[in-house]
């Protein structure tokens, strides 16, 4: 008979990785299944100064490093595997990967979100031959030369200013005139030198040359003028979208792809549980996604416990 784990958690991001720790320290028989990188978004974070505890200066993939670690540390183990389908309709739950399946008990779903795209003409053709969205990964690449980054909430403007130490300018495109960001980093942005703006503009097109980003076409919605804005490359950061494909119809769900849970991580499936930015949630942020994580760990042992 195959081997039953008492929770498998699917996803190794700061949800995920703080769900491993907990549930290994509570002495779970515990997996852990990513298929990319260990810390999700987070590894792609150039600095992590707002994780309590952490050293200023600290980096995404260094937090990320140490949290893996300290879960493995309490006998979690890990595999690198791409999931491709779930079964939830029995009281053991089976997880089928591009390797094998797996039972267990019960499951703790933090796959996390992803970025969310603009849809302008392009876009996809040129992801990573000048539109980005990941600043820590691909900065360095235009060191010097003039960028532009498109949104206007907080991760528009944090990244913006980080590209400020590499790119000889750095416009930020945003379709209205007020930013959904945090005053202090407006205030931020605007009195940074090197950070012009083109407000009440959206981008219609990726201008190419060559297979290579060589600029961008832009509407200014209110004159509905075109223009061609020359730029060496484009950093997208226009929200996350939930990595929920998979689970729909095995889990409730809100409108966008959210998992629904309630305090204690629990989804309308006994033994499912969900953590981190792919449930419905109002923040997310590496605290609040290891608070949920730790959640659903403790909400497992319980549920296993009742089992019993």
């Amino acid at each position: 008979m195959s081997h039953i784990y008492e929770t498998i958690i699917l996803g190794g991001g700061p949800a995920g990785l703080s769900a491993a720790l907990y549930a290994g320290r509570g002495k779970l028989d515990t997996l852990l299944i990513e298929k990319a990188t260990y810390g999700g978004q987070v590894a792609t974070t150039y600095e992590v100064d707002n994780y309590p505890g952490t050293d200023l200066g600290i980096t995404g993939p260094e937090l990320s490093d140490k949290m893996r670690k300290q879960a493995e540390h309490f006998n979690t183990k890990f595999t690198k595997e791409d999931i491709v389908s779930v079964d939830f309709s029995d009281t053991i739950k089976k997880i089928v990967t591009n390797k094998g399946e797996y039972l267990t008990k019960t499951v703790i779903i933090a796959t996390g979100a992803q970025p969310k795209m603009v849809g302008f003409k392009g876009e996809i053709e040129l992801r990573g031959r000048g539109v980005s969205y990941c600043a820590t990964c691909d900065a360095d690449f235009y060191t010097d030369l003039p960028i532009a980054v498109i949104g206007g909430g907080d991760s528009a403007l944090q990244e913006a200013l980080y590209l400020t130490k590499f790119a000889s300018k750095v416009t930020i495109i945003h379709r209205r005139q007020g930013f959904r960001a945090a005053q202090y980093l407006v205030d931020k942005t605007k009195a940074n030198p090197k950070i012009e703006f083109l407000l009440d503009t959206v981008v219609e097109e990726a201008m190419e040359e060559n297979g290579l980003l060589t600029g961008l076409k832009v509407k200014n919605v209110i004159t509905e003028e075109v223009s061609d804005f020359p730029v060496d490359g484009v950093f997208v950061f226009v929200g996350y979208e939930p990595i929920s494909e998979i689970f729909k119809g095995k889990v409730n769900m809100n409108a966008f792809g959210e998992i629904i849970t309630d305090v204690y991580m629990k989804t309308d499936v006994p033994g499912v549980f969900a953590a981190g930015d792919i449930r419905e949630t109002t923040i997310r942020q590496v605290i609040t996604a290891a608070a949920d994580g730790a959640v659903a760990a403790i909400s497992c042992e319980k549920y296993l416990e009742e089992m019993e």
